[in-house]
């Protein structure tokens, strides 16, 4: 609980970040429109780790590049807040994102903003042009060449090769290239974790204890509908695919130190929302709420609560289940299928549209992790002794101050997914299958957060179950193929896109790491620099003398085996 004196402080602070939250956007509408072309050898688009590790290399390698950021910052997660890196092996990295963790200090543990600033100090070093606040229009083409892009600003980019390093795959999708949004079915790969309620992994762990929890406003009575939180949509059978998307979240960094600023009450705070978890709390005395990661039976989070990082970890956390399905494409149907549906090409909703659509998703998050923190730290239906260990924890007043201490950026899980050539899949994750055209190592594992919150019946009962999460190992440090970071040649020349990959969903839970994607961005800028020294399409690189150059920069390519 906060001292007075400290509760004073706190409040002063607090009052200087409630003025503050206006900041705190996805996106806004550039102010003037004005004309401006830039010309280079590669142009990436997003200033995540992938794009800035593709910019940067293809400077090394003695072309122009430039990196375009969606707002005013440069590192995507990892300067948003995700600074417990999920690294998998450890031996796994190699390259640019080992220099990166080495110059910032940590692989985990460090400081959002050092990330920050130690992003900058690699693209200043470089000399790697970097023009913030830009936000894709449209693609031109030619044929299947991309030839200029247009900015909302009135900003025009031509550029030999491009990067699509956002975590949605929006250069992507604008130039007609192949996607996939969703879940497949197991029955698209053969995947045993695929598709809805798999029973490999995540049996009984953040199911609300496996409590007979009624999902009804008034308990038994399905005739005073559902409680918030929960999903009307009708769920799949085991295996069925779906267009639904894991949960995202704010990886918020939390302090228990003097001057920690106190949770805030969002301007749209609604205390309903939180009705499941206030159930769940107060259902039955056996639970122990750790504040953390728990697997054990009759423990929950319901948070991460520690200094630093901190994560969803519960059955009714910080993700929010079901806010996200209209984030990658604008569209979304509740729909469940047996079999894998075709491929999307385009956009179902134009870009400026879709921005807007996505702001909206943007501030419904905010509200709901906000009104989730200020409840637990404040409800009268919160058991006390809980909430008195939550007040504990604070904003840390050293993170985040243009945006009011809270972090920047939404942690985007999993947005479009291209389908190319070569589609990593489970197969590629457990060394069934392995990629002979290797530009770096993935082995986290495949992980998925929940993806649909439902009604379900269980022993005559009808209780409250999430859907969606898994967490399996992979058989190691697997190689990612270089043709699933191309477009089919048949769609795109010149594009390259080392983020929303071609992946099924159950391979992609692996790969979207953060480490990852810096190797993955870095291999992406030497293919266009060759492609751009040979004249010649990035699907005719060359990859014998790729994979010889990527060794030199030290990327790790070979499969490393778990140790048994």
């Amino acid at each position: 609980m906060l001292s007075p004196l400290r509760f004073l402080v706190a409040s002063m602070l607090l009052s200087s970040m409630l003025q503050a939250q206006s900041t705190l956007h996805y996106f806004k509408a550039p102010m003037e429109v004005r004309e401006r072309r830039i010309e280079c050898d590669v142009a990436a688009y997003g200033g995540t780790p992938a794009g800035i590790g593709a910019a940067i290399q293809a400077v090394r390698d003695g072309k122009s590049a430039v990196l375009l950021t969606f707002n005013g910052f440069v590192g995507g997660l990892s300067s948003g807040g995700l600074s417990s890196t999920d690294i998998g092996k450890k031996d796994s990295i190699g390259g640019m994102a080992l220099e990166f963790y080495e110059k910032v200090g940590s692989l985990v543990g460090f400081r959002a903003m050092d990330a920050e600033k130690t992003f900058r100090a690699m693209l200043r070093e470089a000399g790697v042009q970097v023009f913030e606040r830009q936000h894709l229009k449209e693609v031109k083409m030619k044929g299947e060449h991309i030839t200029e892009i247009h900015m909302l600003d009135g900003t025009v980019v031509a550029a030999k090769v491009f990067v699509d390093g956002t975590y949605e795959g929006d250069l992507m999708a604008a130039a007609n290239i192949s996607y996939q949004v969703g879940r497949e079915p197991r029955s698209a790969y053969q995947e045993s974790l695929a598709g809805q309620w798999q029973t490999v992994s995540w049996k009984g762990v953040y199911q609300f204890c496996d409590l007979p929890i009624s999902p009804y406003r008034i308990p038994g009575d399905r005739s005073s509908g559902l409680l918030p939180e929960i999903s009307a949509e009708p769920c799949g059978a085991p295996g069925d695919g779906d267009f639904r998307i894991q949960a995202y979240n704010f990886r918020m960094i939390l302090s228990n130190k003097e001057g920690a600023i106190p949770f805030p009450k969002p301007a749209a705070y609604d205390r309903d929302r939180y009705a499941l978890l206030g159930r769940f709390l107060n259902f039955d005395p056996q639970p122990k709420w750790v504040l953390n990661y728990t697997t054990q039976p009759m423990t929950d989070g319901p948070v991460q609560m520690r200094n630093g990082d901190s994560n969803n970890a519960g059955s009714f956390s910080s993700d929010y289940v079901g806010g996200s399905n209209l984030w990658p494409d604008g569209s979304y149907k509740a729909e469940n299928h047996k079999e894998l549906q075709p491929s999307r090409r385009g956009l179902p909703v134009p870009l400026p549209e879709l921005y807007r659509k996505r702001e909206a998703i943007y501030q419904d998050h905010v509200n709901y992790q906000q009104g989730l923190m200020y409840y637990l730290a404040n409800d009268k239906d919160v058991p006390e002794e809980l909430q008195q260990r939550v007040r504990m924890f604070g904003l840390d007043p050293n993170e985040f101050a243009q945006s009011g201490h809270w972090p920047h950026a939404l942690y985007v899980r999993e947005g479009r997914r291209m389908v190319s050539d070569y589609v990593m899949t489970q197969a590629d994750c457990e060394f069934t299958r392995v990629a002979r055209d290797s530009i770096g190592l993935a082995s986290y594992p495949m992980d998925s957060h929940f993806c649909q919150r439902v009604a379900v019946e269980i022993d005559g009962k009808t209780t409250v179950r999430n859907e969606g999460g898994f967490g399996h190992h992979c058989a190691g440090a697997y190689p990612v193929a270089y043709r699933s970071i191309v477009p089919k040649k048949t769609e795109c020349t010149n594009l390259l896109v080392p983020l929303c990959l071609s992946a099924s969903h159950v391979a992609y839970g692996s790969i979207r790491m953060e480490p990852v994607f810096m190797i993955l961005g870095q291999s992406a800028g030497a293919a266009a620099a060759m492609a751009i020294d040979n004249k010649q399409a990035v699907q005719e690189v060359d990859y014998p003398s790729l994979r010889k150059h990527l060794q030199k920069l030290g990327q790790k390519l070979d499969a490393i085996p778990a140790k048994k």
